[in-house]
């Protein structure tokens, strides 16, 4: 069972106060506390960052519906409602719903994407979530939308929703989401998306979050690789020379340079605080005293082999912690 040195938080709203509030009123309802966060969110990351958490909270439930009814010219309730249409897509796709059905309301997500992006041209978010609809799109025998399947920039990495990517850049350069969903959906299709992770990781610049990328991308394979029984323990596979490189790259790329982490993603943290102590790297200390008590689930419960995910992480927190303090 988990051990009680240290009470862990797991929650969606992470350290954001004011996400969580506006999170809880979506969950019995209301929407006013939205309206207000989303009314007063200054930068295109933090506003991509809190619709996404805030779509997933209220995708079950009938808030922003509410919202679009009473505000349908909002620019913000449009985003919220294409973000929730989204989000139930996705659920759905997960829970392999009818294929007819999903087509149709993958589609009127889709409208209701073109709707907030005509209200608000500049805004990344509504190019965010076409991008994570072609996640849907997998079989190039059966091809959704050619914008899916556009050419690369280079001729290594494999055809993909390209275009989508390039409309979010241009609002918003280096979107953290928009890398991550470009990346689920070519892990949807099975190749391409180790190879796309270090592509990025290779164009980016110092300090960029998007140096992170290729941690998912080999949580990912190491996760499908444990399920298939290809790996008997994580040793062969985190002590390869080439996960190692990319590690080390996020750790002094991207932590090493932060001049705050408090507002830093901590589903980065915990990947990074993961793949430093997998990969028996030094600086995990750091970023365990970084994140805190907000552990997130993943990748800790994904890729953990016990159902006690949370004592894991708080047995690799407290060596990481001690070896840092040897070393120091």
């Amino acid at each position: 069972m988990p051990t009680r040195d240290m009470v862990l938080t797991i929650h969606p709203a992470g350290r954001d106060d004011d996400l969580r509030l506006a999170l809880e009123d979506l969950q019995v309802g209301r929407w006013l506390s939205t309206h207000h966060l989303l009314a007063h969110t200054p930068t295109w990351t933090l506003r991509t960052a809190r619709s996404q958490v805030l779509a997933a909270g209220a995708a079950s439930g009938g808030a922003i519906g509410a919202w679009i009814a009473e505000e349908p010219d909002n620019p913000n309730a449009l985003m919220m409602h294409a973000r929730v249409l989204t989000q139930r897509v996705l659920t759905a796709h997960r829970a392999r719903a009818n294929h007819r059905t999903l087509f149709q309301a993958a589609e009127a997500a889709r409208q209701a994407c073109g709707d907030a992006a005509r209200r608000w041209p500049h805004d990344p978010v509504p190019w965010v979530c076409l991008l994570a609809l072609a996640q849907l799109d997998i079989d190039h025998r059966d091809k959704h939308r050619i914008e899916h399947w556009a050419h690369p920039p280079e001729a290594l990495l494999p055809p993909g929703p390209w275009p989508l990517l390039g409309e979010v850049g241009r609002r918003d350069a280096g979107n953290r989401e928009a890398y991550h969903r470009m990346l689920q959906c070519l892990q949807a299709r099975g190749r391409g998306a180790v190879d796309f992770s270090r592509w990025v990781a290779s164009v980016t610049p110092r300090g960029s979050v998007l140096l992170t990328l290729p941690l998912y991308a080999y949580a990912e394979s190491y996760r499908l690789r444990m399920e298939g029984g290809q790996v008997s323990s994580s040793l062969g596979f985190w002590t390869d020379e080439q996960v190692r490189y990319y590690v080390k790259l996020a750790r002094d790329g991207w932590f090493a340079h932060l001049p705050d982490t408090a507002d830093c993603s901590l589903v980065d943290l915990n990947h990074l605080a993961y793949a430093l102590n997998a990969c028996g790297l030094t600086g995990a200390g750091e970023v365990f005293e970084a994140i805190g008590t907000f552990v997130t689930t993943a990748p800790w419960a994904q890729l953990s082999e016990s159902r006690w995910w949370q004592d894991e992480f708080l047995k690799a927190r407290a060596y990481a912690l001690r070896r840092g303090a040897c070393g120091r």
